[in-house]
């Protein structure tokens, strides 16, 4: 831990490129009734991304940047906490509609892991990757259950920062197309966009209320109350039914592939 607290070399690295990443912003592409939204937080990870091969990061910036990850998700983890009390009485007025939209998460498990298995053969990482949409409080189950280096870890790091770079995009844009070409309320497609992701759910309400701003209020409204029912209730689902749910069909669908269910 000293030896982390004295590499200068890293935080002045990361200062750097947080600094770079707040000064480009957030940079708002229309494509048609969609919107792509380029986030601070991209331009960090590709950033980040392009010094690992220069000399200016060495391996031992990369071994001391991994406990700043996990140490970062706990207090992340720590804020969503705080912010769940004061929104319950918006959670409870929402009505059950929100209460259901959480059984959708499923989907990760039973679309993508038999795909991940079956399909392409993957093992253990599959768990971490498709229990859920894998955002920050996934991590920290994730690497509190298993650790950072685990299979599961790198799963699930793999879906954070893919969702990172692409999902704004992807929301982004479906949001606009559904809203456009689809008879599916604006409200139903707002509460759809809170899935754990501040930078998803922002472009999909960007999208939204490009198309209704005469809706902009309870687009913003159901969106953030759905993001926040997600924060508070997406962890312990994950934590008691979803992963469990993964860890068991994972074993299922790897002896039908030929394994023991536990590699």
């Amino acid at each position: 831990m000293m030896d982390l607290i004295k590499d200068w070399r890293l935080h002045l690295l990361v200062l750097g490129v947080v600094l770079i990443a707040e000064t480009i912003g957030t940079i708002r592409i229309e494509i048609g009734p969609g919107v792509i939204m380029l986030l601070p937080m991209l331009f960090a990870i590709v950033i980040g991304l392009l010094l690992f091969f220069t000399p200016l990061v060495k391996e031992e910036q990369s071994k001391h940047a991994e406990p700043i990850i996990t140490l970062s998700v706990t207090l992340l983890i720590a804020k969503i906490g705080v912010t769940i009390g004061p929104g319950l009485a918006d959670l409870i007025a929402a009505g059950p509609a929100l209460l259901l939209q959480e059984v959708g998460n499923f989907g990760t498990i039973f679309l993508a892991l038999p795909i991940a298995v079956l399909l392409f053969n993957m093992k253990r990482e599959a768990i971490g990757m498709t229990h859920s949409v894998g955002r920050e409080p996934n991590l920290g189950l994730i690497y509190d259950k298993y650790g950072f280096e685990s299979p599961e870890g790198k799963g699930v790091t793999t879906v954070y920062i893919f969702g990172t770079v692409f999902g704004a995009m992807f929301y982004g844009l479906i949001a606009g197309f559904l809203a456009s070409f689809t008879p599916l309320h604006p409200l139903s497609l707002a509460m759809a966009a809170g899935v754990g992701s501040g930078s998803m759910m922002a472009a999909a309400v960007g999208s939204l209320v490009g198309l209704y701003p005469e809706l902009e209020p309870q687009i913003v409204a159901f969106a953030g109350a759905s993001n926040l029912l997600t924060y508070s209730t997406g962890l312990f689902v994950s934590m008691f039914i979803a992963l469990p749910m993964t860890e068991k069909l994972y074993t299922v669908f790897r002896k039908w592939k030929g394994g023991e269910g536990k590699e």
